[in-house]
């Protein structure tokens, strides 16, 4: 266990004074369920913390990179910075999941690849390095792993919704998304799905919801949108 904790430090460049503090950001209330511990040993209060360090961070971050923008505009652009997708999706960059303390049912059910799942122990993992060494480190690894490339992942988690802007803005064309597929048990399914512009296939996408295959899919075709203009 010890050398796949110190994999997942490498991943995210911090080294922890205090492991216990990593292993608890990374067990899930079914684990500690299971194992009959403590329930204050799950990964949940460590979570609290972490929201409101994150909180801080990308309040400062939006404050002192739009100086002109409202309060208004930065609370509702905050809100989607922090929102679950946004965090499950820098969960994903660090395969953060895989690193996780499960009980055999939320194994079992896909838990580790679960946005609900994996954006709580993001949260989590921030209070961790808030406690092991302060303000500074948790600071750090914020700027680093969310709060970088930043509208790429507004363009990822929010896709069908730009994908439908911009048919709207003047290509004449409809949008559709069509099931290819699925595969797995009921309680762990993965869906394919391709979205097509005038019937004409755009791009493809999975994921453990058809929402969520529909965003990958969107989000493959606004990159493919945007490489055929380049070219024009």
């Amino acid at each position: 266990m010890r050398n796949r904790w110190e994999e997942l430090e490498k991943r995210i460049e911090y080294q922890f004074r205090d492991v216990s503090l990593l292993k608890c950001a990374l067990m899930h209330s079914s684990y500690v369920n299971e194992k009959h511990l403590p329930k204050q040993e799950c990964n949940e209060r460590l979570e609290f913390l972490g929201d409101a360090v994150l909180e801080l961070v990308s309040s400062e971050f939006l404050f002192l990179e739009n100086p002109k923008v409202s309060e208004g505009e930065l609370t509702k652009t905050r809100a989607s910075m922090v929102c679950e997708p946004s965090l499950a999706f820098c969960a994903r960059d660090i395969e953060l999941g895989k690193y996780l303390l499960l009980g055999k049912g939320e194994e079992a059910t896909g838990g580790r690849e679960r946005a609900s799942v994996t954006s709580d122990a993001m949260e989590a993992l921030i209070g961790a390095i808030y406690l092991d060494s302060g303000f500074t480190s948790a600071k750090e690894f914020i700027h680093r792993f969310i709060l970088s490339d930043l509208e790429d992942k507004k363009l990822f988690f929010d896709s069908k919704t730009i994908l439908q802007e911009i048919v709207q803005a003047g290509m004449e064309q409809t949008i559709s998304y069509d099931l290819l597929g699925e595969e797995g048990p009921d309680h762990n399914k993965t869906f394919h799905v391709e979205v097509r512009l005038n019937a004409q296939p755009y791009g493809t996408g999975k994921g453990r919801t058809k929402k969520a295959a529909e965003q990958e899919a969107a989000y493959h075709a606004i990159l493919k949108l945007k490489e055929k203009s380049d070219k024009e």
